[in-house]
């Protein structure tokens, strides 16, 4: 046996060693879903509720990014449907699927400071959330999406 070893043979009872998992991370990534879930529902709700009801935003007076409301609307409505797919992506473990939360969670964060006149606690709040979301996803790695989800991405 030991000659085995000396000739550049590996040992096959000897487990290969798997990447260490940090919980932290992996809860992030759980955190990062169901917040991308709720903003993009809010998104979504805050943009229909535009769209039927043109008094739902009140001009803002000498706004620089005061949009026609329906246009506002449709904006948020289709970016939060975009949210919620992004979300229930992260569940694949791929690699292209943290790069899309990372993406959706900023411009959605861009998105609520040009809506920030409208409502400026919500927003806040919001960017606040976007901003966790970003670094949840981003410390979430290819290993432990590896050891998580037990095949090759």
């Amino acid at each position: 046996m030991a000659d085995q070893v000396s000739r550049g043979q590996a040992r096959s009872d000897v487990p290969e060693p798997q990447p260490r998992v940090n919980p932290v991370a992996v809860g992030g990534v759980v955190f990062a879903v169901c917040v991308l879930g709720i903003i993009g529902t809010f998104h979504a709700i805050a943009g229909l509720s535009t769209v039927l009801g043109d008094n739902y935003y009140q001009s803002q007076n000498e706004y620089p990014f005061d949009f026609n409301p329906n246009v506002r609307g449709w904006i948020q409505m289709i970016s939060g449907v975009v949210i919620l797919a992004a979300a229930f992506s992260l569940f694949s473990g791929r690699t292209w699927a943290r790069a899309v939360g990372i993406t959706v969670a900023g411009l959605s964060a861009m998105e609520n400071f040009f809506f920030t006149p409208y409502h400026p606690v919500w927003s806040a709040i919001i960017i606040g959330l976007d901003v966790l979301v970003i670094w949840a996803l981003a410390v979430y790695g290819h290993p432990q999406a590896h050891k998580v989800y037990g095949a090759p991405l």
